[in-house]
Formats: C-alpha cells, sequence, structure tokens
C-alpha cells in the first residue's frame, strides 16, 4: 500500500467523526518494522490503530484524533516507543499533537491539509526537525489536500448554517 491508501483511510475515520458531530479528523497509524543495517521492511505494514476527533463525545481536550490513534497503538503494540510506525492524519498536527509524536519517537508523519493556525509539524512550528530535541522524524506533507481540506470545509459550512 502507498501514502494515498492509508491517508484514504484516515480520509474514512474523518467521515465517521463528522457523522458524530466531530471536527472530521481522522488518523490511522502504520507498523511496519524496519532493519536498521538494511533499511528492509522486516513484515508486511499492518494498520494498528484509527480514529476519529473524540473532543466532543469524551469531552476530553486531548481527543484528537492521531492522539487517540497513537495511544491505541501504543496499547495494540504493547510499548509506548512507536518507532516503526507512520502515523496519517487529515489535518496537520497540532504542538500537542506533533509533542506525541515526538515523544513516542514515531518514524514518519505523513498528513493530508496544512493547518496555518495551529500546525507544527511545517506551519507554525517544524517539531519534527528541531535538533534541540532527543528525536527527529520525517514529515510528508499534502497527501490527498484537497480532500482532506475539503472535509474541513464543509463541515464548518454547514455549521455556519446552523
Amino acid at each position: 500500500m502507498n501514502d494515498e491508501t492509508y491517508m484514504r483511510m484516515a480520509i474514512d475515520e474523518a467521515v465517521k467523526a463528522a457523522e458524530a458531530d466531530e471536527v472530521p479528523i481522522g488518523a490511522v497509524v502504520v507498523y511496519e518494522p524496519i532493519d536498521p543495517g538494511t533499511r528492509r521492511s522486516l513484515a508486511e505494514p499492518k494498520v494498528v490503530a484509527r480514529a476519529g476527533n473524540q473532543r466532543e463525545r469524551a469531552k476530553d481536550p486531548a481527543g484528537h484524533a492521531e492522539f487517540v490513534a497513537m495511544l491505541q497503538a501504543a496499547k495494540e503494540l504493547d510499548a509506548w516507543r512507536l518507532e516503526h510506525c507512520t502515523v496519517y492524519v487529515t489535518l496537520e498536527p497540532c504542538i500537542m499533537c506533533a509533542g506525541l509524536m515526538h515523544q513516542a519517537r514515531v518514524r514518519r508523519c505523513v498528513y493530508g491539509a496544512p493547518d496555518p493556525k495551529a500546525g507544527a509539524l511545517g506551519s507554525l512550528y517544524q517539531i519534527n526537525e528541531d535538533e534541540r530535541l532527543n528525536h527527529t522524524f520525517e514529515v510528508t506533507s499534502g497527501v490527498l489536500q484537497d480532500e482532506c481540506a475539503g472535509l474541513l470545509k464543509t463541515f464548518f459550512a454547514e455549521r455556519r448554517k446552523k
């Protein structure tokens, strides 16, 4: 599978969130162990967690889709280090979520739409490449950007009508 395939899974989670009257952001965590010497995959990539935003339903300020998905992935893998994981999320992560990615030692984050007001992986901050921190990680932005941004635009346009 490729980045677009996994992002479509994250979009599915965002749609479910919207149906629950949550801001439509979705995330998927993919586990793929890599041999550090050869950089070759040791196993088939596996989706270990999926989530949509849950802030309203859970009354949880940390209920961001990628935050919830990373917690699920840690439980699934029985490890706090997610070093063999890629997090796919429909909107650029905020400071909190990018900080959790740093703390969890994710290998990579792939996001759809940029977040010029709160994005911490390119828009406002570059937490992923801050060498003052003890871990850096790769970021790929703009995957299915128009679809991801469209979900948010539609959701908020409908909200304004109400």
